[in-house]
């Protein structure tokens, strides 16, 4: 089964496809639209800013092919940025986005000096609605994150997980055959292979897919 990593100049491919070895799925990186439309499933990763990698995703035409697969009921997991732009806009770059999922990403605002932007480091989440690909996912968990942006989605039936941060924010977002995490399992140990692993099993049907 052909598995791809999106390639669109945002970073961190390579520990993606290392993580991907870790729990036997195999994974080619590739830039090529035509590659991601024929993919059997597919990772869409990212660290950066939302403005650069939207113009990266329209040269390449990958804009296209992510609408395509996700359409088509490809299993795909967003990470991180992949998430941020997969909504509709980003405050980053003040950035029209793909607008997979209803919604927007907002920039942190902390009233609390004792934390920075951006949230970096591990973090519990918390599991809020059942999805095959946090299965595992126990109380107390804690994943990786590296972030200033967060989402806020139209409708809250997309919001699988959540974390703390000051306030709460979803921190992972599911509809169909999508599922996406603004924390990191690629960099999150065995917490993190666990999800990858039960993405690689996932068939991309999701029964609490109501929105």
């Amino acid at each position: 089964m052909t598995t791809v990593i999106i390639d669109y100049d945002a970073g961190n491919l390579r520990s993606v496809q290392r993580a991907c070895a870790e729990v036997g799925l195999e994974a080619v990186i590739s830039a090529d639209a035509a590659a991601v439309a024929r993919a059997e499933r597919v990772i869409f990763p990212g660290v950066g800013a939302a403005g650069s990698a939207m113009r990266s995703l329209k040269v390449r035409g990958l804009d296209r092919a992510l609408e395509s697969i996700y359409r088509a009921g490809t299993p795909l997991l967003g990470i991180c940025l992949g998430l941020q732009i997969s909504f509709d806009h980003s405050e980053e770059n003040d950035t029209t986005t793909l607008g997979l999922l209803p919604g927007r990403v907002v920039r942190f605002r902390l009233d609390d000096p004792a934390l920075k932007i951006p949230h970096m480091g591990w973090n519990e989440v918390r599991v809020v609605r059942a999805h095959p690909v946090l299965a595992g996912i126990r109380p107390g968990d804690e994943f990786y994150f590296v972030h200033a942006y967060y989402p806020v989605p139209a409708d809250s039936r997309l919001v699988l997980a959540e974390t703390e941060y000051e306030g709460t924010f979803a921190c992972a977002l599911g509809h169909r055959n999508y599922v996406a995490t603004q924390f990191h399992p690629e960099k999150s140990g065995r917490v993190g292979l666990d999800l990858l692993a039960r993405f690689a099993a996932w068939d991309g049907s999701w029964e609490h897919a109501t929105c």
